[in-house]
Protein backbone atom coordinates (compact mmCIF):
# COMPACT_ATOMS: atom_id res chain seq x y z
CA UNK A 1 0.00 0.00 0.00
CA UNK A 2 1.06 3.68 -0.84
CA UNK A 3 1.81 5.85 1.93
CA UNK A 4 1.58 9.54 1.20
CA UNK A 5 3.21 11.83 3.81
CA UNK A 6 3.16 15.62 3.62
CA UNK A 7 5.16 18.72 4.59
CA UNK A 8 5.65 22.00 3.99
CA UNK A 9 3.14 24.21 5.97
CA UNK A 10 2.56 26.54 8.47
CA UNK A 11 2.20 29.98 9.34
CA UNK A 12 2.70 33.15 7.24
CA UNK A 13 1.54 36.46 6.47
CA UNK A 14 -0.61 37.83 3.88
CA UNK A 15 1.08 38.14 0.45
CA UNK A 16 3.65 35.58 1.65
CA UNK A 17 4.54 31.87 -0.39
CA UNK A 18 4.58 28.06 1.41
CA UNK A 19 5.80 25.40 -0.56
CA UNK A 20 4.11 22.08 0.56
CA UNK A 21 5.70 18.68 -0.43
CA UNK A 22 4.41 15.29 -0.59
CA UNK A 23 6.57 12.48 -0.47
CA UNK A 24 5.11 8.76 -1.69
CA UNK A 25 6.65 5.14 -0.43
CA UNK A 26 5.53 4.33 -4.02
CA UNK A 27 6.73 5.28 -7.56
CA UNK A 28 4.74 8.36 -8.60
CA UNK A 29 5.28 7.90 -12.54
CA UNK A 30 2.40 4.85 -12.07
CA UNK A 31 -0.09 7.08 -10.22
CA UNK A 32 -2.52 8.52 -12.66
CA UNK A 33 -4.02 11.31 -10.52
CA UNK A 34 -2.21 13.22 -7.91
CA UNK A 35 -3.57 16.48 -6.42
CA UNK A 36 -3.73 18.40 -3.21
CA UNK A 37 -7.06 18.95 -1.41
CA UNK A 38 -7.75 21.13 1.45
CA UNK A 39 -10.14 21.74 4.71
CA UNK A 40 -10.79 24.56 6.93
CA UNK A 41 -12.91 23.94 9.83
CA UNK A 42 -16.59 23.49 9.58
CA UNK A 43 -16.29 23.14 5.69
CA UNK A 44 -16.39 20.71 3.08
CA UNK A 45 -12.66 19.32 1.61
CA UNK A 46 -12.08 21.67 -1.83
CA UNK A 47 -9.82 20.42 -4.37
CA UNK A 48 -7.06 22.66 -5.05
CA UNK A 49 -5.00 21.55 -8.11
CA UNK A 50 -4.57 18.12 -9.97
CA UNK A 51 -1.66 16.36 -12.02
CA UNK A 52 -2.04 14.16 -14.56
CA UNK A 53 0.34 11.31 -15.57
CA UNK A 54 1.50 13.32 -18.50
CA UNK A 55 1.40 16.65 -16.47
CA UNK A 56 -1.61 18.08 -17.33
CA UNK A 57 -2.87 20.61 -14.82
CA UNK A 58 -6.25 21.76 -13.56
CA UNK A 59 -6.68 24.19 -10.51
CA UNK A 60 -9.53 25.21 -8.36
CA UNK A 61 -10.92 28.68 -9.64
CA UNK A 62 -9.86 30.08 -6.22
CA UNK A 63 -5.82 29.12 -6.49
CA UNK A 64 -5.79 29.79 -9.89
CA UNK A 65 -2.38 32.35 -10.92
CA UNK A 66 -1.35 32.13 -7.13
CA UNK A 67 -0.76 28.36 -7.11
CA UNK A 68 1.59 25.64 -9.00
CA UNK A 69 1.13 22.15 -8.69
CA UNK A 70 4.16 19.76 -10.07
CA UNK A 71 6.13 16.76 -9.58
CA UNK A 72 9.31 15.53 -9.67
CA UNK A 73 9.21 11.60 -10.45
CA UNK A 74 13.15 11.18 -9.49
CA UNK A 75 12.38 12.21 -6.03
CA UNK A 76 8.47 10.77 -5.91
CA UNK A 77 7.36 14.07 -4.60
CA UNK A 78 4.32 15.90 -5.43
CA UNK A 79 4.40 19.75 -4.61
CA UNK A 80 2.20 22.53 -4.51
CA UNK A 81 3.89 26.08 -4.39
CA UNK A 82 1.71 28.62 -2.88
CA UNK A 83 1.89 32.13 -3.72
CA UNK A 84 0.02 35.72 -3.18
CA UNK A 85 -1.64 33.83 0.03
CA UNK A 86 -5.10 34.82 1.37
CA UNK A 87 -5.94 34.59 4.66
CA UNK A 88 -9.24 32.19 3.31
CA UNK A 89 -6.04 29.96 2.36
CA UNK A 90 -5.95 28.80 5.92
CA UNK A 91 -6.89 25.11 5.73
CA UNK A 92 -5.11 21.58 6.66
CA UNK A 93 -3.83 20.75 3.32
CA UNK A 94 -3.87 17.23 1.90
CA UNK A 95 -2.63 15.25 -0.98
CA UNK A 96 -4.09 12.26 -2.56
CA UNK A 97 -3.26 9.86 -5.57
CA UNK A 98 -5.20 7.44 -7.79
CA UNK A 99 -3.79 4.80 -10.15
CA UNK A 100 -6.80 5.56 -12.40
CA UNK A 101 -6.19 8.63 -14.83
CA UNK A 102 -7.43 12.46 -13.81
CA UNK A 103 -10.94 12.87 -15.01
CA UNK A 104 -11.54 15.54 -17.41
CA UNK A 105 -11.38 18.90 -16.16
CA UNK A 106 -12.76 19.91 -12.85
CA UNK A 107 -13.92 16.84 -12.46
CA UNK A 108 -11.04 15.51 -11.37
CA UNK A 109 -10.78 17.65 -8.57
CA UNK A 110 -13.83 15.83 -6.91
CA UNK A 111 -12.07 13.82 -3.57
CA UNK A 112 -13.68 10.87 -4.62
CA UNK A 113 -12.08 10.58 -7.58
CA UNK A 114 -8.79 9.39 -4.78
CA UNK A 115 -8.21 6.52 -3.53
CA UNK A 116 -4.53 6.93 -1.13
CA UNK A 117 -4.68 10.43 0.94
CA UNK A 118 -1.84 11.65 3.45
CA UNK A 119 -2.53 12.92 6.72
CA UNK A 120 -2.23 16.77 5.67
CA UNK A 121 -0.37 19.54 6.71
CA UNK A 122 -1.14 22.89 8.20
CA UNK A 123 -1.48 26.37 6.28
CA UNK A 124 -2.53 29.13 8.54
CA UNK A 125 -2.44 32.39 6.74
CA UNK A 126 -2.73 35.91 9.27
CA UNK A 127 -1.24 38.66 10.06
Amino acid sequence: QVHLVESGGGSVQPGGSLRLACVSSGYIGSAGCMGWFRQAPGKEREGVATIAQDGTTTYGGSVTGRFTISKDISKNTLYLQMNSLKPEDTAMYYCAADRRECFPGIISLLSSAFTTWGQGTQVTVSS
